[in-house]
């Protein structure tokens, strides 16, 4: 560390930082603070007040909005990210983890706004981060998520706190299904595969679709062949990944990074996924996964998981997606953006 950055940090504020079960960009903003709060900067954390941080914090949502009906999303949006760019002379560097949103303030400051670019929910968004392209600095979270039209300041691959994943020894017996349930993640091909495979799935996570929960899931859901155990914290969410035989990632759009993969690699738990998005980037092939163009390609690769060395999925994790490598690469970018200042 060449100094000590004033660094603001601006939270979604749909959940609390960290979140309690789902959340990867609050997630992702918990893990950035408390790194390079570690790392000795000055950092004040835009959230939720009911989040927990080394930093200073700065809330104006008693709570995320996805968990108190209370919360009026684009009231406390709008109070939220004013309330930095009404401070923003204090600060040398905003990191925005929100969204395209707060670019709409950008030209407003003179603070440079690193905007981390968490995925593209629609094309239609795309002309906000076109219309701030020459002042912003945009991070892609993965090489295939860059928009051609766009320019970027960086690719930055998200890390996690390793400590909190424990390598286990596959020895439960199934196979697991963690994130959204939705079309978009691939729950009922899991189903499919692990049927067709003969092994029990575990699904965990929340849902984000209740007709497609309603329709495709629930009614396969009989407690043996297939169990669901809702969305996960923590300790669960470690317990389950270490004791998987392997992760069925089976997406079905281009996911711009995917965080329960690189978790699973942390509790040397080989991920099969679909070749989509970032899994070519994320996973190599043979060794700490497989990556498959369709269900019978994935059926083949569960039969294929006893080869793959749990070890070495865990030191990838360790090489390529440790939250000390993330922070390591914002922190070198804030540098370099202060100095061009």
């Amino acid at each position: 560390m060449e100094a000590v950055i004033r660094i603001a940090v601006l939270a979604s504020i749909a959940h609390r930082v960290p979140p309690r079960s789902y959340g990867p960009w609050e997630q992702v903003a918990s893990t950035l603070t408390e790194g390079l709060v570690a790392r000795g900067h000055d950092v004040t954390l835009f959230a939720t007040a009911d989040s927990s941080t080394s930093a200073r914090l700065h809330f104006e949502a008693p709570a995320g909005y996805e968990e108190d009906p209370d919360v009026d999303a684009k009231v406390y949006e709008a109070l939220h990210i004013a309330s930095v760019f009404e401070r923003a002379d204090d600060f040398d560097v905003i990191s925005n983890q929100f969204d395209f949103l707060p670019l709409v303030f950008s030209r407003l400051v003179r603070t440079p706004v690193v905007t981390t670019v968490h995925g593209f929910s629609s094309e239609r968004i795309v002309p906000v981060y076109r219309a701030y392209d020459d002042i912003a600095h945009y991070v892609a979270i993965s090489d295939s998520d860059r928009h051609p039209s766009l320019t970027y300041a960086a690719t930055i691959h998200h890390g996690i706190e390793l400590e909190r994943f424990t390598p286990g020894a596959g020895d439960g017996g199934y196979l697991l299904f963690l994130g959204r349930i939705h079309p978009d993640k691939g729950t009922a091909g899991a189903i499919d595969v692990a049927r067709r495979a003969g092994l029990p799935l575990v699904i965990a996570g929340v849902v984000h679709d209740e007709d497609y929960f309603a329709r495709e899931v629930a009614p396969r859901v009989d407690g043996t062949t297939v169990s669901y155990v809702g969305p996960v914290g923590p300790v669960e969410r470690d317990r389950l990944l270490g004791g998987a035989l392997g992760l069925l990632h089976l997406i079905d759009f281009d996911e711009p990074f995917g965080l329960s993969v690189v978790e699973s690699l942390a509790c040397g738990t080989p991920v099969v996924a679909t070749a989509r998005g970032s899994m070519p980037e994320l996973l190599d092939e043979g060794v700490t996964g497989f990556l498959v163009r369709d269900a019978d390609e994935a059926v083949a690769a569960v039969a294929r998981l006893d080869r793959v060395d749990r070890a070495q999925c865990r030191r990838t994790a360790e090489v390529r997606f440790s939250a000390a490598r993330m922070v390591a690469d914002y922190e070198a970018l804030f540098e370099r953006l202060v100095r061009e200042v």
